[in-house]
């Protein structure tokens, strides 16, 4: 089996790298990997079953639990124990404790296997908060997306406007700003910009030059990459 492409995208909530990275992998025909999604499926779970703030529950519910993906129209389905969870894992309760979540060392261990056995069968836009450190170290392209904090809320209120989430402005900014702290934070797995990784700030740019930025970039570090292997 040839070794699978695998373009990793990390940046801090807000700051587009879900869209940029749905619109770069189906312009690249590649499967599309949301591992924000994978924690907040948790994080929903630990909700539901009110162990949100017991660690060791926490733990064993996610090393019992069936996790799956499902890419399709552009949009990310999620599963968990055969049920679909896909708009209740985009609540703002769920929001506000993911990063939580997400600081659980055995949490993360057993999401990265999940990932990383993706990564072998499929070629991949993948993106999170450490899939150029952690997840995919060796990935082919690296980008870090980063936006300001006042153009992140507006994103996030947006969205949450449009699911009918009676929120301001004030609030939405100060959950980000916690969970910038608790990502960047974290013992394992932190928040960072990885060394390689090409830092792209997208504020005041659109989702289609921020993917025409994308796709320039990718096609022209996979060039090089195949000349030098043909070298």
């Amino acid at each position: 089996m040839s070794k699978k492409i695998i373009i990793a995208i990390d940046g801090p909530a807000g700051s587009g790298k879900s869209t940029a990275a749905k619109n770069l992998a189906r312009k690249l025909g590649f499967t599309y990997l949301d591992t924000g999604a994978m924690y907040r499926a948790i994080t929903f779970l630990a909700i539901q079953n009110g162990i949100v703030d017991d660690v060791a529950a926490v733990i064993e519910m996610t090393k019992n639990v069936s996790l799956k993906l499902k890419y399709e129209n552009g949009l990310t389905r999620v599963f968990v124990n055969n049920e679909e969870v896909t708009e209740q894992i985009r609540s703002f309760d769920v929001s506000s404790k993911v990063s939580e979540i997400s600081t659980i060392p055995e949490v993360r261990m057993e999401m990265v296997k999940i990932q990383k056995r993706i990564g072998e069968e499929e070629n991949l836009v993948a993106e999170g908060r450490d899939v150029t450190t952690v997840v995919f170290p060796d990935a082919d392209v690296k980008f870090y997306i980063t936006a300001s904090i006042d153009e992140r809320a507006k994103r996030r209120l947006r969205d949450f406007k449009n699911s009918n989430v009676d929120i301001s402005f004030d609030e939405v900014k100060a959950n980000l700003e916690k969970r910038d702290k608790i990502d960047s934070s974290r013992e394992v797995s932190p928040l960072r910009k990885s060394e390689d990784a090409i830092e792209f700030d997208n504020t005041g740019l659109t989702p289609e030059e921020d993917l025409e930025y994308l796709y320039k970039k990718v096609k022209e570090i996979l060039a090089i990459k195949k000349q030098l292997m043909l070298n």
